[in-house]
């Protein structure tokens, strides 16, 4: 017999949980491994700035809210006429919340 006290095994599930434990520590503490900032485009800084949903903007351009996911998201773009009222949003945001009002 050995006179030698059992170790404790750390199972996968506590190793997982320690980590992040010791995770949430790091973020209430303010420290970050990286800190990512995305540069908004002129749409989707003209919906910011209206403070409305992505549904609530394409309703009041009468465009489709996928039309205005794919602006926003760059794979595609307003036409003139569209971005003449994306450039209205941006400089008159108050405008295009009364067109839903």
């Amino acid at each position: 017999m050995s006179s030698r006290t059992p170790s404790k095994r750390v199972s996968a599930g506590e190793t997982i949980g320690l980590k992040l434990l010791q995770s949430v520590r790091e973020m209430k503490a303010g420290v970050a491994a990286r800190v990512t900032q995305v540069e908004l485009n002129d749409v989707a800084q003209a919906r910011q700035g209206t403070g409305l949903s992505q549904s609530q903007f394409a309703e009041a351009l009468h465009i489709s809210k996928r039309t205005l996911q794919e602006w926003e998201q760059g794979r595609r773009s307003p036409s003139g006429a569209a971005q003449a009222l994306i450039q209205i949003a941006k400089r008159h945001p108050e405008v295009v919340r009364e067109v839903l009002a």
